[in-house]
């Protein structure tokens, strides 16, 4: 930008912006601003997300470690669970195929977002699965 010059009574110099300049500065500034309101919405979600995804893991590992430490007094009982509720809204699933030696046991922990208190498919977050020996 220029600065304008105008003269006022008594010989001194203002310095001035002509509208033009002020339109363009402004027009360059909302070019600019929009944009990075836009990213910082979207790592705002992403960090939120994220922090689902990290939380539902944490609590995944935490049932699997329950359901082995379980297994060495009670293998012959079945660790199927449905949309039990681990912390806050977060909820499990745990499924079981019960086999007489070697189960296979499958996490399931999600973020229960619509509230209904049950984990819908489109609300997990992580699926963990492993083998639980019978231990002799």
């Amino acid at each position: 930008m220029h600065d304008t010059w105008v003269r006022e009574r008594g010989g001194r110099v203002r310095h001035g912006v002509t509208l033009t300049e002020v339109v363009v500065g402004s027009a360059l500034l909302a070019v600019t601003v929009v944009p990075m309101l836009r990213a910082l919405t979207i790592a705002q979600s992403t960090a939120t997300s994220i922090e689902h995804k990290t939380q539902c893991l944490i609590l995944a590992q935490a049932k699997f470690e329950e359901i082995r430490a379980r297994s060495t007094q009670h293998y012959d009982s079945s660790f199927r669970e449905t949309s039990e509720v681990l912390a806050n809204s977060y909820l499990c699933t745990v499924t079981d195929d019960e086999d007489p030696t070697l189960r296979l046991v499958r996490v399931s922990v999600g973020h229960d977002a619509d509230g209904d208190g049950h984990l819908s498919d489109t609300e997990v977050d992580v699926h963990l699965s492993s083998y639980v020996a019978r231990q002799l």
